[in-house]
């Protein structure tokens, strides 16, 4: 599986810019090597073989992550997060009321994983179809009370205090601080 790394070195090919995935090359996302000293030197001959003889990369814009084309992968962890918060909700209500129930349930849980919400949901109801939906109902309530109390602003505040905590901590590991020896007098 191609790493973001990858996908984020890209190939100029004329006017489109193609990914390139299944290598790795270092190089900075703040430069374009397509120009060099050469260019501003003026010597535009050397610059046209220069770029004939070797494959040029381009800065990229996408140093924040490849969303620039939607949120698709953060939109999938919380529909599974919701189908797991609804199956654990389930296996609850289950444990205070019908045991067996609980028993067949918590054993299907433990063998088929809850990584994707949407397949774990689909084979359920291959099995038991009631559960299934007791699933899907559950976690779209669940869902509707989390966007009711959800606020987007503190969720926001969070992760840039968060952040800002981070940054804070590691500059604190990384400054060099005066030792007080030096200050002290020499009792001697």
């Amino acid at each position: 599986m191609p790493t973001i790394w990858n996908q984020t070195v890209q190939l100029c090919v004329g006017r489109k810019q193609l990914p390139r995935l299944g290598s790795m090359e270092l190089s900075s996302s703040f430069v374009d090597l397509r120009f060099s000293a050469k260019a501003f030197k003026g010597n535009y001959k050397n610059l046209k073989k220069e770029k004939k003889s070797r494959r040029n990369l381009v800065v990229v814009s996408d140093l924040g992550g490849q969303y620039e084309y939607g949120f698709d992968d953060i939109k999938t962890q919380i529909l599974n997060y919701f189908t797991f918060k609804a199956v654990r909700t389930i296996l609850n209500q289950l444990n205070e009321m019908d045991s067996p129930q609980y028993q067949w349930f918590n054993d299907y849980v433990t063998v088929n994983k809850l990584r994707d919400g949407k397949r774990f949901i689909r084979n359920l109801a291959k099995e038991k179809q009631e559960l299934a939906e007791k699933v899907m109902v559950t976690r779209l309530s669940l869902y509707a009370k989390w966007i009711k109390k959800c606020d987007h602003e503190e969720i926001y505040n969070r992760i840039s205090d968060q952040n800002v905590e981070v940054m804070r901590e590691r500059l604190m590991e990384t400054v060099i601080w005066p030792s007080d020896d030096t200050n002290s007098e020499r009792v001697g």
